[in-house]
């Protein structure tokens, strides 16, 4: 396995979601075509994009780890290693197809070691918020020209909030709220739902039904890093380099 200097990539990662992000943005202020993947999820030129600038950059910022990304199906078939990439240029792109204003979609990138997520960078552009973590530094946001630390919070004594997806809500999950007692939800889409739960702006994110780990991966390390954790609903770990990069449900917690 690779021996990285985690902050220095931190910053290169920060820097290449930014160039990622400045690409989706240009595409987001035209007229957006979207075609259809065989799994019926949308795509477009924003997505493609992406990932060119984010590719482009790791194969030089880190040429010996592998790269598992979602637009590049030929990736899909690598089998996992020790350590590598998990790349998702445009998570949100029902979100992002929208153009409702909320800015809920997200470039994602995520560093797997050992079946864990160690480091990651999520940048939601049209909200300019870059959150970011590793193990070695904790987990950071920034935004307004400020950089903070983050941490889960204390639960409020006016109840926990939960944060769920927009686009895929389903029974399962209310069924998961109304057995938890959990009465305020927050509706977003993307990788969001881990930073407003690392950041203490939520306090869980349930999610049932099938995601893919490069979904997940940076969204996941950052809510780690920042002391919180993710389990599959049984309460076991939630690992990575599963089959096909497929997951199944999962709890995303902060102190809930």
């Amino acid at each position: 396995m690779q021996t990285i200097d985690y902050s220095k990539l931190l910053i290169d990662l920060q820097l290449t979601a930014r160039d990622a992000g400045d690409k989706i943005m240009k595409i987001y202020a035209k007229s957006t075509e979207v075609n259809f993947k065989e799994d019926g999820s949308p795509v477009t030129l924003a997505d493609q994009a992406a990932e060119v600038v984010i590719l482009d950059k790791l194969k030089v910022i880190a040429p010996k780890i592998p790269i598992i990304s979602e637009e590049n199906f030929t990736s899909h078939n690598l089998t996992a290693t020790d350590q590598f990439f998990l790349i998702d240029p445009l998570d949100g792109t029902r979100e992002f197809l929208k153009k409702d204003g909320l800015g809920s979609f997200t470039v994602n990138i995520g560093l797997i070691e050992n079946n864990i997520p160690t480091l990651g960078v999520v940048y939601a552009p049209a909200l300019n918020r870059m959150f970011f973590a590793s193990t070695l530094t904790g987990a950071f946001e920034h935004s307004n020209d400020l950089v903070r630390p983050i941490s889960i919070r204390e639960l409020p004594k006016t109840g926990v909030i939960a944060v769920a997806s927009v686009s895929h809500r389903d029974e399962a999950t209310n069924k998961w709220l109304k057995n938890n007692n959990i009465k305020q939800t927050t509706s977003i889409g993307s990788s969001l739902k881990f930073c407003l739960v690392a950041c203490g702006e939520a306090d869980v994110y349930p999610r049932f039904g099938p995601t893919m780990e490069w979904d997940t991966a940076a969204g996941d390390a950052i809510l780690r890093c920042a002391g919180g954790s993710v389990r599959l609903p049984n309460n076991e770990p939630f690992m990575y380099g599963k089959d096909n990069y497929r997951n199944d449900s999962f709890i995303a917690h902060g102190s809930f």
